[in-house]
């Protein structure tokens, strides 16, 4: 295979990637815009984030599975064709329950696109030059979590042909087309291991579990606590309990049980968790804090949130270097910088309200991200410093698979409170946001004496 073959399968690689950050973070900036054309309120508000990462978090470690048992190419054109498909479904979606399937159907198909890549990437890629090929990662997700808001908003803003919010996920037939093509051609053909077992019935059980959580969460937030919110959450509760029974009795569980025995992965297990919940949540409400309560543009709330993306990826490429020298102290240190940006910016919305002006939200706005990015870049390289090596790759797919099932979560719950304080005015619900966020972040600062001291020293995400 030549050097220009193997550069072309890593873009199309990058670009799977790309689009699966900018759906995940898109309605980030839209949401309001689409409730006012298609109503649903603050449910689907929730729903609209919460969807796609549930999905993709359920069926990240499956999707991985099913591409060693099926072949990756297979898995990757398959789950391209529908991510496109339910693009198509977004984008032209008349009602609210038909976009929040549509999304969960994005993000189930783009589970099994995600997982792909590296595998796709380690069969056609020496390994003396492979390393060349994954730092292009950091770079191009860094860049897509800063321009993916900016064209969602100005897309928003533009209203092209009158379609409103609808080009946003219309595009991707563009984007996602071109991939596929790209990757049909390009991409060589596997035949996969029909040995690999896949744990269906486990991932359904947590599927269901989450969404009859999430569901009465939702249901009871916004249509007061009835018998369907109570039925929704009990019912979560009982899928949960047998897919935790499935879990210790499945030949071939989605995660290992021996890392679930290691305290160090349980306490970072359960730190990502909280800490990628209460931010994934802050960031949802501070884009309807800018939109709501200070009267800006989906466009103009993109601008505003860069300090944020900017300062994740500055701390991450900084930390990825620090981690071997500081450990664990990385984590800490990225929570209590997050909890001062709260706090900092608590101070602000509480002195000027609504306000508040652009440029004195730069720097606190600015504090949070550099928090997320010291610690989120960091908390999973140390959470698996002592597992076997054996249990790595087991490892790194649950954790992430927890991240994106802690976005949904946090997307769903912070919400709830934001649009629960708003009696008080947007500046109220603002607040109040920001102390349960600061609450969750202190409540993980306990949680990092149990991790491993050191990140392991041959690995990095």
């Amino acid at each position: 295979m030549s050097a220009r073959t193997r550069w072309a399968i890593l873009a199309v690689v990058l670009a799977a990637d790309v689009l699966d950050l900018l759906d995940a973070t898109i309605t980030n900036i839209a949401a309001p815009t689409i409730t006012e054309d298609l109503g649903g309120g603050a449910s689907l508000v929730q729903w609209l984030g919460a969807s796609y990462a549930l999905a993709l978090g359920v069926l990240l470690v499956p999707g991985g599975r099913l591409g060693d048992r099926y072949g990756r190419r297979r898995m990757f054109l398959f789950g391209l064709t529908g991510f496109v498909a339910a693009s198509l479904a977004c984008g032209l979606a008349p009602t609210p329950p038909a976009l929040v399937v549509a999304r969960l159907v994005q993000g189930a198909f783009a589970a099994l696109v995600i997982p792909q890549g590296f595998g796709i990437l380690g069969a056609t890629w020496p390994r003396d030059q492979i390393g060349k090929a994954f730092s292009l990662f950091g770079p191009v997700m860094g860049l897509s979590a800063v321009g993916g808001p900016i064209l969602a908003g100005f897309l928003v803003d533009a209203d092209l042909a009158g379609l409103g919010w609808r080009p946003m996920f219309l595009i991707n037939l563009v984007l996602g087309g071109a991939a596929l093509l790209a990757a049909a051609r390009l991409l060589p053909r596997d035949t996969g291991d029909p040995s690999v077992s896949v744990d269906g019935p486990g991932s359904a059980l947590l599927g269901g579990a989450l969404l009859g959580l999430l569901g009465g969460l939702i249901d009871g937030s916004d249509h007061g606590w009835t018998p369907r919110a109570f039925a929704l959450l009990l019912l979560g509760l009982a899928l949960f309990a047998g897919f935790c029974h499935r879990q210790r009795t499945a030949a071939h569980p989605l995660v290992q049980p021996s890392l679930l025995r290691n305290r160090g992965f349980t306490s970072g297990l359960i730190l990502g968790i909280v800490a990628f919940a209460a931010t994934a949540g802050l960031l949802y409400v501070l884009s309807l804090f800018f939109q709501h309560g200070l009267g800006r543009s989906p466009a103009d709330t993109a601008l505003g949130l860069i300090p944020l993306s900017l300062g994740i990826v500055i701390a991450s490429i900084a930390c990825y270097r620090l981690i071997h020298s500081y450990g664990r102290r990385l984590v800490v240190a990225g929570l209590l910088i997050v909890l001062a940006g709260c706090g900092y910016l608590a101070l602000l919305v509480l002195d000027s309200g609504t306000a508040v002006g652009s440029w004195a939200l730069v720097p606190p706005v600015l504090l949070i991200g550099v928090g997320m990015g010291t610690c989120f870049g960091t908390v999973y390289d140390v959470t698996i410093g002592d597992i076997a090596p054996e249990e790595a790759g087991s490892a790194s797919g649950s954790l992430n698979a927890v991240q994106q099932v802690a976005n949904a979560i946090g997307a769903a719950t912070v919400t709830t409170v934001y649009f629960h304080s708003t009696d008080g005015g947007q500046a109220h619900a603002m607040t109040v946001s920001l102390v349960v966020v600061a609450a969750a972040t202190a409540l993980c600062l306990p949680l990092v004496r149990l991790l491993p001291r050191e990140a392991q020293a041959d690995h990095h995400h």
